[in-house]
């Protein structure tokens, strides 16, 4: 239910803005992104860059000028890690010893945020139309964590909203016409240490250090169409 509410206002959201933007003839981009995600926590890989799930979402951009863009997202990531994978010794004698934690859950993320490009982009400019650029944003994000103080599974689940500093890197360029395509690598730092089950209340899910929060990643592609005049960036008036 939640997951739809979100996805419901941030489809309203884009469909006003781009109404309302576009009569102004203001600079927008929408588009969709799909790509891997992966977590790093106190179970499995400790790898960064290592997406092991799918992920998808929309994206809406309004550009203020050549090297500044304000963006809003709405991804939704598959998220798991298993000590067969692990990296680190005390995981994997934990696995050795048949003790080995795996698990999955889902992110359900809705993100605002600024972008910054190394160079000045404009699609309307054939010299301007590839640039890196850097990412910060601030999100909110929906996932399950154990409700109840049972000693022993079967455990049971509900609903959790908390907060993420996410940060990142990219490249984009003009793929043709008003489309363009990016390649986007984005962390994301949370104050939480349960996204994996952890539970410092059950016994059984008492695990890893509770003084690290856990971390996930989205790596992919985007798709995005600008509309406006001229695409990308225009003059204030």
């Amino acid at each position: 239910m939640l997951t739809i509410l979100f996805m419901k206002k941030f489809i309203l959201f884009i469909a006003i803005v781009f109404i309302t933007m576009t009569s102004k003839a203001q600079i927008n981009e929408v588009g969709l992104f799909v790509g891997g995600s992966n977590y790093i926590g106190d179970i499995g890989p400790e790898y960064y860059i290592n997406p092991n799930n799918i992920m998808g979402g929309v994206i809406y951009k309004w550009n203020l000028n050549p090297r500044i863009a304000f963006r809003g997202t709405f991804t939704y990531a598959q998220i798991s890690s298993d000590d067969a994978d692990a990296t680190n010794i005390a995981r994997k004698e934990r696995f050795n010893r048949g003790d080995g934690l795996r698990f999955t859950n889902s992110i359900k993320e809705l993100a605002v945020g600024v972008e910054f490009n190394y160079f000045e982009y404009n699609l309307g400019d054939y010299r301007k139309t590839k640039t890196p650029y850097l990412l910060v944003e601030f999100a909110a994000f929906n996932y399950e964590v154990v409700s109840d103080k049972t000693p022993t599974p079967p455990y049971q689940y509900e609903s959790k909203i908390a907060y993420a500093i996410p940060f990142g890197i990219g490249y984009k360029t003009k793929l043709v016409n008003n489309f363009s395509i990016a390649l986007e690598i984005r962390a994301r730092y949370t104050f939480v240490d349960d996204i994996d089950y952890n539970n410092q209340d059950i016994e059984l899910l008492k695990f890893g250090n509770p003084n690290s929060n856990d971390w996930y990643m989205l790596t992919g592609i985007s798709l995005v169409y600008s509309f406006g005049r001229p695409p990308c960036y225009a003059t204030p008036y």
